[in-house]
């Protein structure tokens, strides 16, 4: 079945702007903003899916791992509530292909919005407002959040709107030209690169050990970045994915990770 059913409107879209506000009000270590993505997309996915299996299986879809720049989370939201409605009309749609999109996007937009917001903005309208409050003017934290915020605000409501409406233009565009399936893969392939790439970034294991003894010995580190660069990272980030398809609790494995970290760099099996 398919059908090109209009269901979203801009008080829609608008709805889910006003709850990116607090996109990092539920932040936790294990999918990081996947409940701020959930809530900002709650009152869109109950109107798109009013039956009950079909909301649970949305939000359990937006429970994934989230987390890049709040200030463009909503272009990313507007994307995929289009693609949500999409899934709506259309009982054939790739619903792995929301996932996919998200993952593709959070890397290099983290990279743009860091850079513009908390590397530029902040310190630049944070000096000005410092060097007004040196002089004693009481209106220095008042321009302050004024020259963050305004930006902050407009980057949202244009974001969402923008992400909403290229999406849809987007999706139509693709299924005339027959390359949806196509361009999907390449985003679910950029989605596994980003994933790769924070992997590498964000999980650091390295040992200590050596092989042989004296000078002659040879560090076991260097050996194995010789094979594979963060072939250690790699291995255990692996390990902890395999622990939580068997169903090991996320806390009990952190509980692990900080035990068996503490005694590892004790016997100088682990190193900072």
């Amino acid at each position: 079945m398919t059908s090109n059913e209009k269901k979203l409107t801009n008080k829609d879209i608008n709805h889910i702007f006003w709850r990116s506000l607090s996109v990092n009000a539920s932040f936790n270590y294990e999918r990081q903003m996947s409940q701020g993505a959930q809530y900002s997309l709650g009152s869109v996915l109950k109107k798109l899916y009013p039956e009950k299996n079909r909301l649970a299986q949305a939000l359990k879809r937006h429970a994934e791992f989230f987390n890049t720049t709040p200030m463009l989370c909503p272009f990313i939201f507007g994307i995929s509530a289009a693609m949500e409605e999409e899934n709506a009309n259309k009982s054939d749609f790739d619903e792995s292909s929301i996932n996919s999109i998200k993952a593709s996007l959070m890397g290099p937009l983290a990279g743009i919005g860091d850079s513009v917001f908390w590397g530029t903005l902040r310190p630049l309208v944070g000096g000005i407002a410092c060097s007004l409050a040196l002089t004693g003017n009481l209106f220095a934290p008042i321009l302050f959040l004024l020259l963050f915020n305004v930006p902050n605000m407009l980057v949202r409501y244009y974001g969402v709107h923008w992400g909403y409406n290229s999406g849809m233009k987007a999706l139509d565009k693709f299924e005339k030209l027959g390359i949806t399936e196509k361009i999907f893969q390449g985003a679910s392939t950029l989605g596994l690169l980003v994933i790769g790439s924070m992997i590498a970034e964000m999980v650091t294991v390295k040992t200590g050990l050596t092989i042989g003894s004296g000078k002659s010995a040879i560090k076991l580190m260097s050996v194995l970045n010789g094979i594979m660069p963060d072939m250690l990272s790699l291995g255990v980030t692996g390990l902890i994915y395999w622990a939580i398809k068997k169903g090991h609790k996320v806390n009990t494995l952190l509980l692990w990770i900080l035990v068996i970290s503490i005694f590892a760099a004790l016997f100088g099996i682990l190193k900072a």
